[in-house]
């Protein structure tokens, strides 16, 4: 499965310019027939709301599909975000690309 996937790499502060940008990436990866999408998030440094809507939205147009979409190597402040928000629930969230590998094979 994991040939499969679609990796996303964002990276700096994920806000509402850079999430805008995600968003149009991931609706191409989904107009482009993927099922399973993966959003490294190991080089943000910074997240604001707008960047977790981003994520949210990119959630709903992969799910809407009949994909999967999955996170990883998000840092401390990210997390916090989305422990704060109880995100962390909804999202499939993996420590790194290869952990993400072997959960996926």
């Amino acid at each position: 499965m994991s040939n499969d996937v679609n990796v996303v790499q964002p990276s700096g502060i994920l806000d509402s310019i850079k999430g805008n940008q995600l968003r149009r990436e991931i609706n191409n990866i989904v107009e482009n027939g993927a099922k399973a999408v993966l959003i490294d998030l190991s080089d943000i440094t910074f997240m604001d709301s707008s960047g977790l809507s981003a994520l949210v939205s990119s959630l709903k147009t992969v799910r809407t599909a009949g994909g999967k979409l999955s996170l990883c190597g998000i840092n401390d402040q990210v997390r916090m975000v989305f422990e704060l928000t109880r995100m962390d629930r909804v999202f499939e969230i993996f420590p790194n690309r290869d952990e993400f590998n072997k959960a996926a094979s």
